[in-house]
Order: structure tokens, then C-alpha cells, then sequence
């Protein structure tokens, strides 16, 4: 993978993929606030992981050309994560399932992406058993944060020891940013802090508890060990058993689309449902539309790719 690299360069080769990297920065953003968003996912339509992995992995050997490839992917990430908190969060208070519903439709469009990289890879039995575990192990995580109430403290009331817990934490919020069908969103829900932290984000609880960024400190702390760290794992494992790691690739995508209807902020909307109530009946019918369209939308974007990857063979 590494020496695949090599000969390839980083450097973007037009504004569009310029573009391309802001836009996969975006969603990778956006995934820390909406629930089920893969931003390894899009980077896989984007012809961009592997490139991903390795810039993370070999930021400290080769700065200077990893940071130029990530440097629009942080920005779009800093400007998604700020619109998610600004925009999408406030949107999902109003059309909750509108919202989570338009971005399963861009996953679902966008899912054929996936499986073009299985071609020419026949199924065997440890193929299908691989994929059948990455289908799994979001939606496992996604019964976890459902069924199992978290008792994480306040963050205004934790020990010596928490902050540890928080370093752990943003080692494991790494990983699913990395491995497509994983979510940040669904583990910070699972051990019950989720919330505590979205509801942190604000200048008058940042004067009252100070300490909290000592708590974002540890998180970041973690993410970037787990970012540089399994990286590298990573592209040595696509390196060496590329098809293998894409069948569970393909199944952890495939999961991750189910969880983003299945976890437990969708239960609590299901459970809030009532269809004598216009609100009800404004949520349900734009966000079919908004499914549709973004399914039809992703789909012709992943033709357009395909047609581009054609051209270039």
C-alpha cells in the first residue's frame, strides 16, 4: 500500500477534487453530530480512503505532503461539525426523521460505490463471513446504546479516573471515523455521554465548569493517537487482504445504513410520533421525498465517478 502510494501523488489534481476533499471533511463533520453518518463511508465513494489512511498514518514521515491532502478534508470537517451544531442540530429538534432520513438516502444511493470495489472478488466462505460481521457490529452497537442506559456522571461531577475514560474514549471515536459503518455518535450514546457533551457546547456552561476542557483536551488527546495509530493499521490490512477488508467494509456500510433508522435518538422520535398532529405527518412525507431525492442524487454521482474511473483505465 505504502509503495502504491508513493508512486501516486497526494496533491490534488483539479479544483474538483480539491472539492471533493472539502466535501468528505464535511461529512466527516456532520457524522459527529447526526447519528449513522460514515465519513469513511463517503470517502470510499470518493475514491479517496486509502489515500486517507495513509495521509493520516505517515502524517509525521511525510508532513508536508499529507498535511496539503488533509488540510481541506480538517476545514470541511471544522465547517460541518460547526453547521451540525448551528444547523442540522436545530433542524433535527423540528423534522427529526426528515433529516436522518435525507442522509440514509444519500447512503443508500451512494452504497453501489461500495460494492463496485468487490469486483473481481469472488466470495468465498471467511468473504462472507467477514461481511456478515461488519453488518453486525453497528447495528450490535446500535441495540448496545438502545438497550443498555448509559450511567456516565455529568460532566461538571467526575473523578481523577474519568479523564482516563476519556482518552479511551477519543482512541475509540477514531476508529469510527476510519472504519466505514461505524459511529461516534452511536459509542458516545452507548456509554451515556452523548448528550452531556452536546449539551456542553455553550458559552455559559464553559464559564460555569471551566474543567469541561480538560474533558475535550483528553478526547483530543485520544482521537489523534487513534487516528495516527490505526491508520496504519489499516493500510497494511488493505494492503495485504484487500478483498477481505472491502467484503467487511461492505457489510459495515451496509449496517451503518440500517442504524442511522435504528438507535436509540430514532427510538425516542418513533416513540414521539403522533399522527393526529400535523408536525407528525410533515416529518414522515418530506423525509420520504428527501430519501428519494437523495438516493436518486447519490446514485447519479456514483455513475458519474464510474464513467470518470472508465475514462482514466
Amino acid at each position: 500500500m505504502e509503495s502504491n502510494l508513493d508512486n501516486q501523488s497526494l496533491k490534488y489534481q483539479s479544483k474538483k477534487d480539491l472539492a471533493k476533499g472539502g466535501l468528505l471533511g464535511f461529512f466527516i463533520g456532520l457524522a459527529i453530530i447526526v447519528p449513522g453518518i460514515s465519513g469513511s463511508a463517503v470517502a470510499i465513494i470518493f475514491h479517496l480512503y486509502e489515500k486517507l489512511l495513509f495521509a493520516i498514518g505517515n502524517i509525521l514521515k511525510k508532513f508536508k505532503v499529507c498535511a496539503l491532502f488533509l488540510l481541506p478534508i480538517l476545514i470541511g470537517a471544522v465547517i460541518g461539525l460547526v453547521l451540525g451544531f448551528l444547523g442540522v442540530q436545530q433542524l433535527l429538534n423540528f423534522i427529526p426523521f426528515a433529516i436522518v432520513a435525507c442522509f440514509a438516502g444519500l447512503m443508500v444511493g451512494a452504497y453501489p460505490a461500495v460494492t463496485d470495489q468487490l469486483k473481481g472478488e469472488k466470495p468465498n466462505t471467511l468473504r462472507i463471513i467477514l461481511f456478515i460481521l461488519g453488518l453486525g457490529l453497528p447495528i450490535a452497537f446500535a441495540c448496545i446504546s438502545i438497550f443498555v442506559s448509559g450511567g456516565f456522571p455529568e460532566l461538571d461531577q467526575l473523578s481523577w479516573y474519568h479523564y482516563l475514560i476519556f482518552i479511551l474514549l477519543g482512541f475509540v471515536v477514531a476508529i469510527t471515523q476510519l472504519v466505514p459503518g461505524l459511529s461516534a455518535t452511536a459509542v458516545l450514546m452507548m456509554v451515556g455521554c452523548f448528550s452531556k457533551l452536546l449539551d456542553s457546547v455553550s458559552l455559559t456552561y464553559w464559564k460555569e465548569n471551566p474543567m469541561v476542557f480538560l474533558v475535550y483536551g483528553c478526547l483530543a488527546v485520544g482521537l489523534l493517537i487513534g487516528l495516527v495509530s490505526v491508520s496504519k493499521l489499516l493500510s497494511g490490512l488493505l494492503e495485504k487482504f484487500h478483498g477481505n477488508c472491502f467484503y467487511c467494509i461492505a457489510g459495515l456500510s451496509l449496517g451503518s445504513i440500517v442504524t442511522m433508522f435504528f438507535n436509540s435518538d430514532m427510538m425516542e422520535i418513533y416513540h414521539n410520533f403522533d399522527f393526529s398532529q400535523t408536525k407528525t405527518i410533515v416529518d414522515l412525507s418530506l423525509g420520504i421525498g428527501l430519501f428519494i431525492l437523495g438516493l436518486v442524487g447519490a446514485y447519479l454521482l456514483v455513475r458519474v465517478e464510474r464513467k470518470k474511473t472508465d475514462q482514466n483505465l
